[in-house]
């Protein structure tokens, strides 16, 4: 582009474009194309004369113009006028602002006074390249890196605003070996301390905001954003580092959007019109975006004049309006150019963004409003801002101001009048960095005055106003200083500035005014998980959200009870909820998997919680152990009446038939069996555990051993009864007594045996039953236990056979049926019993075996005893020996 003039030297220009190309609101101009061959200076500057001048390259004002081509001659299509950005006038203001305090300090530069140097950048690397070296080079001469006189003391540099200003400044400031100190935004190269040495950067590395902004989503649970970037290298590198980053904390970008680069005018509108259809889909919100509620958008202050034009059009398209939520990073400014000053900007009520910490200064508000165009000496800027803010003109005459509808400038118009838009009374986040950057600069200076007395000074001042850049460019990273306001100010090693971010609730009326309204803090150097500090309650949202906290998540939250379960070929924020499985839960939204509550927990019904399970065993504080209790009780006593019935009526026929040893062996083992039960009732212990099964499977062997015995001595004495018979001998007691301890020590046995090698103990059973812990005996070896089960079975069955077959010996009170009857009772019920203990769990469990034990027990007792009870208590008569010998014969 800049050698177009010496490819085509004798190219005539060609008529300009047709009007209607390009909408009537944006006005085309063309800026010099060649720097060396304008002999005059740029225009808009800014100069105050001091001993040693620091200069700054500022970006107020600029010009429209269109894309130049070598197929076709150049336009000399230019306007009046250029366009200005009112807000960036207080970058001067704070510049001038500086310097005057400095000078105004007895305690920095003492009889040295500093001056500077402003210049324009118009936004273009051209001009920018001009400007520097204008700086660089003697005033009104332009002759580069040549001192023709002592006018040219630059000591430093202020500036830009702009990364792409910024890195073309830094190739020239590290050429001349020139401290530059940006205050706006820097690219981050790969190596850009080697090959920028003398750039130190008043904003922190933007790395570390990007993380802010994810930290900012992951607070407000916004999962699902649209991101936009500028379309050149700057927004790629970004796009390259957020997306990766978004992912990794589970944030999803609905979409990523390009803003057309701030670059000529007719590129700019065609770029738009090109990819409007994506705009489009944004606007209207339609399912493949997923319409989120907020935009994360970066760029730089021209990206936001092309956005707030994609804005303006859209209505003309019938779109409906963005109201959203923007996020952006500290590069942003709200800030409207001449042109747009009375466009909407409500969009953007609302919006949040980190910019740089600031503190206002008094003394500098009282310095602008006492700001008026006749008294700024030197001040080439003020014209042109002063009459687009006020929208008039100092140089009307009468006739031209009814043709032209303006009015003229008076130059007593009141700043405070003016929209936030176009300029803040307040000092800004930028402004700030170039007072502090400016201060730097002095105490730099104070500093090599300080340690240099004795060498530099024996010249007297006049060897001080000497000094080179590039001393002050060893000892600009290790100033370390407190400004005005209390603020601390130094470099890391890096040469950033040590600083947080305010995070900044944007509000914007629809008249214009702004307010930046701090409502958190995002610091470095806070303790790890406190680096970002948000005040939720002081947030004010766009008005469309009706002040209720904006939700941005692709699809609704999964509720507690519910996991989240991807959605195939949807991002991963995009999910489908599906209940938690049995047994898990999940208490707290959007879990990408249900959990499992611990042993001693069970889920609720809803599956949101664990709840503690209940201990569970038979105890007697409840109705079914009480009533067992009673029970067992109750039928002891009972045996202990019979048992104390049949021992005062020993004597009488009905007691000494059948064996009295037997008799009362077998009441005894009943009542032992009855209490034995007892055992099964309470918190399972060691002890009991190891005494349960075995103390009642060896008693009630005994009991049906002594069944059994009776039996076989109805059958031996019946047998004993016939001529000739040699059984004789058998029938007595030893035989019976024999019986019962050999098959009960046989029982022992087993018993003996289950306890040495697998003995029941404590156990707790979590599974079983929901909600509950079982505590209950574990048998330790389930063979063992269905032994001693399986031996009292046979034992029955045995007894069982024999007395159903002797149940018509003739014998004097033949109890051979009566023991029938029983066994049947006891088959019966431990048949059922085995069936019912498997199916059971727990306590119900325990309480099956109990039942059985008692009801086995009691129909041995009832068939076996009621009947000779009755006789001995209410018929008395029939318990005679010659009743007997009747019955007999």
């Amino acid at each position: 582009m800049d050698d177009y003039e010496q490819r085509f030297p004798d190219q005539k220009p060609s008529p300009p474009p047709s009007a209607d190309a390009i909408p009537d609101t944006i006005q085309r101009v063309e800026p010099i194309l060649s720097i060396f061959d304008d002999p005059l200076p740029i225009p808009h500057e800014f100069y105050q004369p001091g001993d040693l001048v620091i200069g700054g390259i500022v970006s107020q004002i600029f010009f429209l113009y269109d894309s130049l081509s070598f197929l076709e001659q150049r336009t000399q299509t230019i306007t009046d006028e250029p366009i200005s950005v009112p807000k960036n006038y207080q970058h001067i203001l704070a510049f001038a602002f500086a310097v005057k305090e400095i000078n105004e300090n007895p305690n920095i530069l003492p009889n040295i006074s500093l001056g500077l140097h402003i210049l324009n950048s118009y936004y273009t690397a051209r001009m920018t390249f001009k400007a520097i070296l204008s700086l660089l080079s003697t005033r009104h001469r332009f002759v580069p890196n040549f001192k023709c006189d002592n006018q040219n003391n630059l000591i430093a540099l202020i500036g830009g605003c702009i990364s792409e200003i910024s890195a073309n400044m830094a190739i020239v400031s590290a050429t001349h070996k020139t401290p530059q100190l940006t205050y706006g935004s820097f690219l981050p190269l790969q190596g850009a301390q080697s090959l920028f040495p003398f750039l130190y950067q008043m904003v922190p590395n933007e790395a570390y905001q990007h993380m802010g902004v994810v930290w900012l989503l992951q607070h407000f649970r916004w999962t699902w954003i649209g991101l936009w970037a500028v379309d050149d290298d700057r927004g790629d590198r970004f796009l390259q580092t957020m997306m990766p980053l978004l992912s990794i904390h589970g944030i999803c970008y609905a979409f990523v959007t390009r803003i057309p680069k701030w670059n000529y005018v007719d590129e700019m509108i065609k770029f738009a019109l090109q990819h409007f259809e994506s705009y489009a889909k944004i606007f209207e919100g339609n399912s493949n975006t997923g319409n989120p509620s907020v935009f994360f958008i970066y760029g730089e202050p021209p990206s936001f004049q092309v956005l707030r034009m994609l804005l303006f059009f859209a209505p003309l398209f019938s779109l409906p309006p963005l109201n959203k939520v923007w996020i952006v990073t500290s590069h942003w400014d709200f800030a409207s150019h001449s042109l747009q000053k009375n466009w909407d900007m409500q969009a953007f009520h609302g919006s949040l963004s980190f910019t740089v910490h600031s503190n206002q200064l008094l003394d500098f508000n009282k310095f602008i409003h006492k700001l008026r165009p006749s008294r700024a000496k030197g001040d080439g800027f003020i014209q042109s801002f002063w009459e687009q803010a006020f929208s008039c003109s100092f140089k009307l005459s009468k006739g031209q101001q009814k043709e032209e509808s303006k009015k003229v400038c008076t130059g007593d118009e009141k700043l405070e009048g003016l929209p936030g838009i176009l300029f803040e009374m307040d000092m800004t986040g930028h402004s700030y960095n170039i007072y502090n950057a400016a201060y730097i600069v002095a105490h730099a200076l104070h500093a090599i005055k300080k340690s240099s007395s004795k060498r530099i000074m024996q010249g007297g001042e006049l060897a001080f106003l000497n000094v080179q850049s590039w001393q002050v460019h060893s000892f600009l990273r290790h100033i370390t200083f407190n400004n005005s306001v209390g603020d601390s100010v130094h470099f890391d090693d890096n040469g950033e500035l040590v600083a947080c971010f305010d995070v900044t609730n944007w509000l914007i009326f629809p008249n214009g005014s702004l307010v930046r309204a701090k409502v958190g803090r995002l610091d470095s150097q806070a303790p790890l998980g406190e680096e970002l500090i948000i005040n939720d309650d002081q947030i004010i949202w766009h008005p469309s959200f009706n002040q209720v906290l904006p939700i941005s998540v692709c699809n609704d939250n999964c509720q507690p009870g519910y996991s989240r379960k991807k959605k195939e070929g949807e991002k991963f924020c995009c999910y489908d909820c599906t209940p938690c499985a049995e047994g898990m839960i999940s208490n707290q939204k959007d879990m990408d998997a249900c959990v499992k509550c611990p042993e001693d927990q069970y889920p609720n019904m809803d599956q949101t919680q664990c709840i503690p399970k209940a201990l569970s065993y038979l105890s007697y504080k409840e109705t079914l152990g009480i009533t067992l209790a009673v029970s067992a009780i109750s039928f002891s006593f009972i045996t202990t009446f019979i048992l104390g019935t049949f021992v005062k009526h020993k004597d009488t026929p009905i007691v000494k038939a059948n064996n009295r040893t037997l008799t009362y062996i077998l009441l005894i083992s009943l009542l032992l069996c009855f209490l034995c039960s007892l055992l099964f009732i309470g918190q399972p212990g060691t002890v009991i555990c190891l005494l349960r099964q075995t103390a009642f499977g060896i008693i009630f062997s005994v009991a049906l051993y002594s069944t059994l015995a009776k039996t076989i001595t109805v059958v031996l004495a019946f047998m004993a009864t016939q001529p000739g018979s040699k059984i004789r001998k058998w029938v007595g007691k030893r035989m019976a007594n024999s019986i019962v301890l050999s098959g009960s020590f046989l029982q022992a046995g087993f018993c003996s045996l289950w306890l040495c090698t697998s003995p029941p103990f404590p156990d707790m059973d979590m599974h079983s039953v929901t909600g509950e812990m079982l505590l209950e005996c574990n048998e330790g070896s389930a063979i063992m236990f269905y032994c001693v089960l399986g031996y009292m079975g046979s034992l029955a069955i045995v007894s069982f056979i024999l007395a159903f077959l002797a149940r018509k010996l003739p014998d004097s009170f033949n109890e051979a049926k009566f023991i029938t009857f029983s066994m049947l009772v006891f088959c019966s019920v431990w048949l059922t019993f085995v069936p019912t203990y498997l199916s059971t769990k727990g306590k119900y469990m325990v309480a099956v075996e109990i039942f059985s034990i008692l009801a086995s027990n009691t129909g041995l007792l009832g068939c076996i005893f009621f009947p000779k009870c009755y006789i001995i208590v209410l018929r008395p008569e029939l318990n005679k020996r010659e009743q007997l010998i009747r019955k007999t014969k």
